[in-house]
């Protein structure tokens, strides 16, 4: 069996390791090539180029790269097309992946899946079907999506997410994490204000006003920020002007930044993060949480209208409740965020519902069945029979 791999950042590397994992345990003798990140080349893949060529992100970013990334989708598309794979796998990046899937379709009969559905149950459906005009097979992350994508022609299978197969920290690990940073038994607030910069410089302020109001009336909570690599000298910036003198996990140069990340989620007691899958990260630990999340005025006004849910939480989403408070757009206010923060922080009541809703999530994203690399593998190898 072959199979004509494409991933074009480090969470669609993760999702593709661990699918060819699980497709050389069900088929042996398999062959793989593409594009890969590092940890897919770790399973026995050579990158056609690098797949750091194709993580970039926004308009204005896109644009001076735009006829490199167009000859790269030249290159893949000839390339997949001369190696005749079995199946051509392409992993999120939609904005590439879509177009290399639709170029490989137009002149072949090659099988076409794609793994991570995008989210047309929240915004702009019509993208299911101009999908499947060239996609077969959609691997999904949630376990709401399949109607979505077999409503406009394509098999589709939910396969677990990611999450539920990602290491915790134990109890232990997470007190001797308190210890290490002099933290103790007093509470502990996880500051989470996005993992890229613009969202770093227009979350950091608000975050910070509302921390204030919280420490001015728990002064021996402890804020721990937890900064993501590529972003961790504008959140150590950014953070001088907030309260508390908080602990920033700078995770560059350190062997043990995964580690000391997975600690601090644990041993929390209440978490303010930026919209996005780090809620289910914070779900997975039990660690109650506010999600708020801004951008610019012409960008809520665009999402706002062409929204068709009323959270974006995805603990929300998943379990049917509303428990985990949001606030977004111009609700994302300091004075909104410290309220539901000290109400968090100080009801029982508010954080099991919380606790409870985060079990029911992780239950239906998988948790206590097959790894989802190998759920994956098996739904690609039983729709090729199919």
């Amino acid at each position: 069996m072959k199979i004509y791999l494409l991933a074009g950042e480090p969470s669609g590397d993760k999702l593709g390791a661990a699918l060819m994992a699980g497709l050389k345990t069900l088929v042996p003798a398999i062959e793989f090539r593409g594009v890969a990140g590092p940890l897919m080349q770790s399973e026995g893949m050579e990158s056609l180029f690098p797949m750091n060529e194709l993580s970039v992100m926004g308009i204005a970013e896109v644009l001076p790269k735009y006829p490199e990334l167009k000859r790269r989708l030249r290159q893949a598309a000839d390339d997949c097309l001369a190696w005749k794979p079995d199946v051509l796998l392409t992993i999120d990046s939609p904005d590439f992946s879509l177009r290399l899937a639709r170029l490989v379709k137009e002149v072949s009969n090659i099988r076409t899946v794609h793994y991570v559905a995008p989210s047309v149950w929240a915004w702009r459906s019509g993208r299911a079907q101009k999908m499947a005009r060239y996609i077969d097979h959609v691997l999904a992350l949630l376990p709401f999506e399949p109607p979505y994508m077999e409503e406009a022609g394509m098999l589709c299978n939910f396969v677990g997410h990611p999450v539920v197969a990602e290491p915790l920290a134990s109890p232990g690990q997470a007190k001797a994490f308190r210890d290490a940073e002099g933290i103790g038994d007093a509470p502990m607030i996880l500051a989470l204000p996005g993992s890229r910069r613009n969202e770093v410089s227009r979350l950091a302020p608000v975050f910070g006003e509302a921390l204030r109001t919280v420490l001015a009336r728990q002064p021996e909570a402890r804020v721990v920020v937890p900064a993501a690599d590529a972003v961790a000298s504008a959140v150590i910036d950014a953070v001088k002007a907030w309260p508390g003198d908080p602990i920033v996990l700078d995770p560059r140069g350190r062997a043990d930044a995964a580690d000391r990340k997975r600690s601090a989620f644990r041993a929390a007691d209440v978490a303010l993060a930026a919209s996005g899958t780090v809620s289910l990260e914070l779900a997975a630990n039990e660690t109650p949480m506010v999600v708020a999340y801004d951008m610019n005025w012409l960008s809520w006004q665009i999402m706002s209208r062409m929204a068709k849910i009323d959270t974006v939480t995805l603990v929300n989403l998943v379990s049917g409740t509303r428990v985990v408070p949001e606030y977004l757009g111009p609700d994302c206010r300091a004075s909104n965020i410290s309220a539901a923060m000290c109400d968090v922080l100080g009801d029982d009541a508010v954080r099991n519902a919380q606790v409870a809703a985060m079990n029911d999530t992780m239950v239906k994203l998988g948790r206590g069945g097959d790894a989802p690399g190998l759920r994956a593998a098996r739904a690609v190898i039983e729709g090729m029979a199919g």
